[in-house]
């Protein structure tokens, strides 16, 4: 009986024990299923795209999570994947009812915008979340209280576009949008104009086809530089393509992709283009942490690769991938903050909501995370991220950089420093540009070789020596090409350019290396850099015709004026030589020596010998009479120095006017043009001197112009060339610019340079307005003019054989300013001669005189009127008189007192 017992008691102990374990394992089996949490996936499938980009993040980000336990370390993450059709919004709301019944605590897609409207009403009536990782338009109504979107808020987004638009003060920009939902996307850059006076153009990419050609040849025809696409990034690698081959990646366009995922595009036949391409970042792709995740992401895609056509690089993750992982972190992190939150099946016919919906809404709003897409933050009225950091990154030859960071609260703050430093090849280097040109002398010729040469070999010229040092410093390459239409540049009356300037504007070239006039309107539609060579516009005619001396051109040396004050003067000695000789005593003379006491007095300077006299000084010849008193010697010497001046000046002078031709030109300036219609004028026709001309206001120039316009089948001509052999052949002349007529002339000696310069101008290199070349070419020139290369390389081509050196066209004939001064030397020993002879004669008389030495004025006269009344060179001796009366006589007091000591 004890035994039984005992048997029953320990049975019962071990019948416990089990009980015990049993309940014990169904404790943990039961808390092992409250630790699971299950969240749904509807995913859009493609015909050539089986799984989507979505789901394989969704994956990878569920089975991140329950690799890492530090985030969710009692909680499995399980998921449930259900697949439907692209555009079928009725199968999408099955799917989702069916996820629904299973229990999951948020739904994740789909994508389409229809498909999502249908799930998120679904989601809103049974309150579980409802979470979007793409664009979506949010509802009117904004009756979407379960939805949450990590893609960052539309108007926020527009606003970020406009602030890099003001930032490169685009003045006129391009839109081109995929679909409507574009438009919607860019309503803040679309109402910019009415308040920034900012011009938009807005077109639509083709609707059911990628081939965008046509409207891209539109936009280049227009010159739609600055453009914003609005699409896909699939779309964007296409226009990428479209857009080399029409020749629109070039450093002139700048475009901007709306798309996020444009760093993710193979970019690498576009590096070294030179196009300016610009876009945001989600991705903070410099944080360790994302880096990480990325490449593990590559390592999972290696099985899945995206289809080349897509366009992305192996192993990159988007956009939509990266903002997908970010969410299931994001439930993961809501989950942790939840406890004692179950998931019930719901059944969509019910409108049975989750009970715990509300709740876990809340903590997903409040839930913050730093994620591959920055740090996530949402609003907690709508569920919309508004509070976000955007890269902005820009295309270089290194690949896609970072350049600025746009914040929806500070907006857009650069990042990229500018380094001063860098040499100015740094964005020129390796680059080939076109360069457009002109055949002129001596800028551009064709060279003269026995071999056929090809491409910029064929040249040579001042502008290609220029061309090659600007390549030297600046480190591109070059390829030359003539001007289709042989014009430099000139806009009709319809506005409409030609020539270079033409293709600068259409961006055939990328430079203009020619004898291209800086001007006014010029510089309005393209860009120069500062002038290499300053010059104006002159005329060039060909040299008079010489003429030769003529029978009486001995007397051109001196003016008529001259001619006619000497002969005065000759005439005017000679009287003042006869009357100075007759009143001096000095000259009268006894012709009879042997006889002391005869009365007869003689004197040679007769009037007719007095002007033999002055003729034979003038011819430089010597005459038979020679003056005897002083005063007659003073007029003789200062007649004989007067003609030592005026016939060394003669003679000096008169060489001149025999030997040189002298020059009978017909015009001197543009005055003498514009006065007279016998000489044909005018410009190359589309020059910048024509320009000049019919732009300029002053009359005598408008007056000129009229002329040419009236003429314009002769007066203009096609090149200089055809001008040079006008002017040679007929009578014409041709206006064009000094530095071509300095050449000219150097190798043509029957053609010359007439007048001056009319005006003041530059050379400069021409680019397309906008252009980056621009700075970096003024620069180089600035330093090609310090170092003087520019001066030698004119020096060079300029430089000829030259014209014999020519002595001064016409000898000037010598004027009163000239020897005026040898009349005055003339007159004033004039007037000393006739005070000389009178204090001789006064001497002589006083010798004559009385012992008193007194002489009376009636002596004087009476001595006087002998003198001038004789007609012949004789005349009787005075005899001593008496003494004269006190009154009217002149005593000298010594000698009356000593005569009178005497007596």
């Amino acid at each position: 009986m004890k035994f039984t017992t005992d048997f029953d008691y320990g049975a019962m102990e071990r019948r416990k024990r089990r009980v015990l374990l049993l309940f014990i394992l169904m404790a943990k089996l039961n808390v092992g299923e409250q630790q699971v949490l299950r969240i749904g996936g509807i995913f859009e499938t493609r015909e050539n795209e089986p799984v989507s980009v979505d789901e394989l993040a969704f994956k990878f980000a569920v089975t991140s999570i329950n690799r890492n336990r530090t985030l969710m370390p009692n909680t499995t993450l399980t998921y449930d994947i259900q697949r439907v059709n692209l555009f079928d919004s009725f199968e999408a709301s099955r799917r989702v009812c069916d996820q629904l019944a299973l229990g999951v605590a948020a739904v994740f897609g789909p994508a389409h915008s229809s498909s999502v409207s249908a799930v998120q009403s679904i989601c809103n009536a049974l309150e579980v979340p409802h979470i979007q990782t793409r664009w979506k338009h949010p509802s009117v109504d904004n009756k979407d209280t379960f939805f949450i979107n990590l893609y960052p808020e539309h108007t926020s987004v527009s606003r970020a576009i406009l602030d890099v638009v003001t930032y490169y003060k685009w003045k006129s920009i391009t839109v081109v949008y995929e679909d409507s939902t574009g438009l919607m996307r860019m309503q803040e850059l679309i109402k910019a104009p009415s308040r920034n006076g900012m011009k938009v153009r807005i077109r639509q990419l083709p609707l059911g086809s990628s081939d965008a050609r046509p409207l891209l040849k539109e936009m280049k025809k227009e010159q739609e530089f600055y453009v914003i696409f609005d699409c896909s990034y699939q779309m964007a690698s296409e226009l990428l393509k479209q857009l080399m081959s029409m020749g629109m990646m070039t450093e002139y366009y700048h475009f901007f992709f709306t798309t996020l995922d444009l760093f993710a595009l193979d970019l690498e036949p576009y590096r070294y283009s030179g196009v300016n391409m610009t876009a945001f970042r989600l991705l903070k792709l410099d944080n360790p942490y994302v880096s990480s995740v990325i490449q593990k992401w590559s390592m999972e895609r290696q099985l899945a690769p995206p289809r080349p056509e897509s366009g992305l690089m192996i192993g990159m993750m988007t956009t939509a991938a990266a903002l997908m992982y970010d969410a299931v972190f994001m439930v993961a992190v809501a989950s942790q903050r939840a406890s004692q939150m179950t998931v019930s099946s719901l059944q969509c016919h019910r409108h049975k909501p989750w009970r715990y919906g509300p709740r876990f809404m809340n903590l997903f709003k409040e839930a913050q995370w730093d994620g591959l897409t920055g740090r996530i933050v949402l609003n907690k009225t709508d569920g919309l991220r508004k509070d976000f950091d955007l890269d902005l990154i820009s295309l270089k030859e290194d690949g896609t950089a970072k350049i600025g960071v746009w914040n929806s609260y500070t907006g857009l703050k650069l990042t990229e420093k500018q380094d001063n430093s860098n040499n100015v090849t740094d964005s020129l280097a390796n680059r080939t540009l076109i360069v457009t040109t002109i055949l002129e002398n001596p800028y551009v010729m064709y060279k003269k070789s026995d071999k056929v040469l090809y491409g910029n070999d064929r040249f040579e010229g001042y502008c290609l020596d220029l061309l090659k040092e600007l390549s030297n410093i600046l480190g591109f390459n070059y390829e030359v090409k003539l001007v289709s239409d042989g014009k430099y540049g000139a806009q009709n009356d319809r506005g409409e350019w030609n020539g270079m300037v033409r293709e600068l504007i259409d961006h055939i070239a990328d430079l203009a290396v020619a004898p291209l006039t800086i001007t006014y309107v010029r510089e309005k539609v393209i860009d120069f850099s500062k002038p290499f060579m300053t010059l104006g516009i002159s005329i060039l005619y060909r040299k008079p015709n010489g003429t030769n001396p003529g029978v009486f051109s001995f007397l051109n040396p001196l003016t008529p004026d001259i001619w006619m004050y000497v002969l005065l003067a000759c005439l005017g000695v000679s009287c003042v030589l006869f009357v100075i000789a007759r009143f001096t005593p000095y000259e009268w003379y006894n012709p009879h020596p042997c006889n002391p006491s005869s009365e007869v007095m003689e004197n040679n300077f007769t009037l007719l010998n007095s002007l033999w006299f002055g003729v034979a000084a003038l011819m430089r010849q010597g005459s038979e009479l020679m003056p005897k008193a002083l005063s007659t010697r003073i007029v003789g010497g200062i007649w004989w120095f007067f003609t030592l001046i005026i016939i060394s000046s003669y003679t000096a002078n008169l060489a001149a006017f025999l030997t040189v031709e002298r020059m009978d030109a017909p015009i001197d300036s543009a005055d003498d043009l514009a006065k007279q219609t016998r000489i044909e004028y005018g410009a190359v026709r589309d020059g910048s001197t024509m320009t000049f001309f019919k732009k300029s206001k002053i009359s005598t120039y408008e007056k000129m112009w009229t002329f040419m316009s009236s003429r314009k089948n002769t007066a203009l001509v096609k090149n200089t060339r055809e001008g040079i052999t006008r002017v040679l052949t007929t009578d014409y002349a041709l206006l064009m610019e000094s530095t071509s007529i300095e050449y000219i002339t150097q190798r043509n000696c029957n053609l010359t340079q007439v007048g001056g310069l009319i005006d003041s101008k530059g050379y400069g290199v021409g680019t397309p307005i906008g252009s980056p070349y621009r700075d970096k070419v003024t620069i180089a020139i600035l330093q090609l003019q310090e170092e003087g290369k520019l001066h030698m390389m004119k020096e060079k081509w300029w430089r000829g054989n030259g014209c014999p050196e020519e002595d001064k066209k016409e000898a000037n004939a010598l004027g009163v300013e000239n020897i005026g001064g040898i009349f005055i030397v003339l007159a004033a020993g004039l007037v000393l001669s006739v005070f000389v002879a009178i204090g001789e004669f006064i001497y002589k008389a006083r010798k004559n005189s009385d012992i008193e030495e007194c002489i009376s004025f009636s002596e004087v006269m009476e001595e006087l009127g002998i003198s001038f009344r004789c007609h012949k060179a004789m005349r009787k001796r005075g005899k001593p008189r008496g003494r004269a009366a006190l009154t009217g006589v002149l005593c000298n007091s010594k000698r009356i007192m000593r005569k009178e000591t005497v007596a």
